[in-house]
């Protein structure tokens, strides 16, 4: 098969495109500039801009899926903003012309990489791929507006839409909350923190685990025009996780028994409310419907990854 990725360059990118090289898929990706990052076995279109809505057919030309990493995103800093609209424009418009040209070009699927967000940003019971959409801000808006949009085209052509909606991934070289977890874990000491006392649930998913499904939708014949929640199989307390990170780094933490609601008030005088609710809150994801539609199993559990991540820091 012959696959086209966009976002190659990035945390997931990059890790799906050596899976794909040792599974010998015929690659090409869609960068705005060249990359050094891969072999020659990886051929390059340079479209420039995703900004300026490029021109995407040469690239697509005879491809047999089209798999949509780039996109503008999650912020979880608070020094910077995006504007709305700036989401939208690539989330949502980028990714529905990218569908278009695709329908254009012939490619049969089109695999989008969305958020767990458009389901909401916390659960009191696990979400499932009926709930109703209810996303909580920009980021997840102009994913789910891309969801509606690609459902729409797919309704009226022959292009076969997958819809993925992961939780935060973790993994070597993840960047954001998790990437900074990782950097405390593998720190000459851990300094205490006040999440000693945290009895949420959070679901995850390792790279590896996410690579493995998006290979999975690219060419199993049930994946068509289907929306799934994927995560690990098991969620995991904030406490935990910070527990497991420390163990993996073989180092030994103090987690200060800090009562949730204080945690909560603390931040809001901070105005870092929203921080607080991704440590404190839970999100829970069922992934059944991956694993008894498409067959498909984790191949690394978190403890497995965590070494990895470890094995990688030391090595650096």
């Amino acid at each position: 098969m012959k696959i086209l990725l966009t976002g190659a360059t990035g945390f997931i990118g990059q890790a799906l495109v050596g899976e794909l090289i040792l599974k010998n898929f015929d690659i090409s990706i869609a960068v705005r500039k060249k990359t050094h990052l891969f072999s020659d076995k990886v051929k390059q279109f340079i479209v420039g801009d995703f900004v300026s809505n490029p021109d995407f057919l040469d690239s697509l030309s005879e491809v047999d899926c089209l798999v949509h990493l780039a996109g503008r995103a999650h912020l979880v800093n608070n020094t910077e903003a995006f504007d709305s609209s700036e989401y939208k424009k690539i989330n949502t418009e980028l990714t529905l012309s990218l569908a278009k040209q695709a329908m254009v070009s012939g490619t049969k699927r089109f695999i989008f990489l969305s958020s767990i967000g458009v389901n909401g940003n916390q659960t009191d019971k696990p979400f499932v791929e009926t709930d109703k959409p209810n996303p909580q801000d920009p980021y997840s808006l102009s994913k789910y507006e891309a969801e509606e949009g690609l459902i729409k085209l797919a309704k009226n052509s022959d292009l076969e839409v997958v819809i993925i909606r992961p939780p935060l991934v973790y993994g070597n070289g993840a960047p954001g909350n998790f990437g900074r977890l990782a950097r405390w874990g593998s720190s000459k000491f851990l300094l205490p923190l006040p999440f000693g006392a945290v009895h949420n649930a959070r679901s995850f998913i390792a790279i590896e685990n996410l690579v493995s499904f998006i290979i999975t939708c690219i060419s199993h014949t049930k994946a068509a025009n289907e929306v799934f929640l994927i995560s690990d199989e098991k969620s995991i307390s904030t406490t935990h996780l910070l527990k497991n990170i420390a163990k993996a780094f073989n180092k030994k933490v103090f987690l200060i028994p800090v009562p949730s609601g204080l945690i909560f008030f603390l931040a809001r005088i901070l105005g870092r409310e929203k921080d607080a609710a991704r440590l404190l809150s839970s999100l829970i994801i069922d992934s059944s419907k991956a694993r008894e539609l498409l067959g498909w199993e984790q191949v690394v559990t978190m403890n497995e990854q965590l070494n990895k991540i470890k094995q990688n820091e030391t090595s650096l």
